[in-house]
C-alpha cells in the first residue's frame, strides 16, 4: 500500500500561482499512476489531472488545461501540480490519489489510495 500526503495549499489572489505536492510513503509511487482531484464546497469531487507511472502521459480536465501542469519526480516519490493563473472557481480541497494502472478515462473509483487533501482558496 502507498500512503499519500498533500501539501502546498493556501490562500492566494486570482492570477497567482501555487504548487501542490503529493508525497508518498510505503510502496514506491512509481508503481502507480497518480491523479489530482478537487472538491469545492457543496459540489462533488471532480477530476483535475493525472499522470502515468513514468510521467510520459498526462490527462487534464478541460477547466484546467493550459493553466495547470502535473509532473512527478519518482526519485523523490512525489507528484506535483503546478497551478498558474488561478481563478476563484479553482477554490477547493485538492486530493491526490494513486491507481495501479494509467487509465485513459480517470474515473474516481479507479484510484485506490487517497491523501487527506489540502485547501486551496483563491480570492477575487
Amino acid at each position: 500500500q502507498v500512503q499519500l500526503v498533500e501539501s502546498g495549499g493556501g490562500l492566494v489572489q486570482a492570477g497567482d500561482s501555487l504548487r501542490l505536492s503529493c508525497a508518498a510513503s510505503g510502496r514506491a509511487l512509481h508503481n502507480y499512476a497518480t491523479g489530482w482531484f478537487r472538491q469545492a464546497p457543496g459540489k462533488e469531487r471532480e477530476f483535475v489531472a493525472t499522470i502515468s507511472q513514468n510521467g510520459a502521459s498526462t490527462i487534464y480536465a478541460d477547466s484546467v488545461k493550459g493553466r495547470f501542469t502535473i509532473s512527478r519526480d519518482n526519485a523523490k516519490n512525489t507528484v506535483y501540480l503546478q497551478m498558474n493563473s488561478l481563478k476563484p472557481e479553482d477554490t477547493a480541497v485538492y486530493f491526490c490519489a494513486a491507481a495501479p494502472t494509467f487509465y485513459g478515462t480517470p474515473l474516481e473509483g479507479r484510484y485506490s489510495n487517497w491523501g487527506q487533501g489540502t485547501q486551496v482558496t483563491v480570492s477575487s
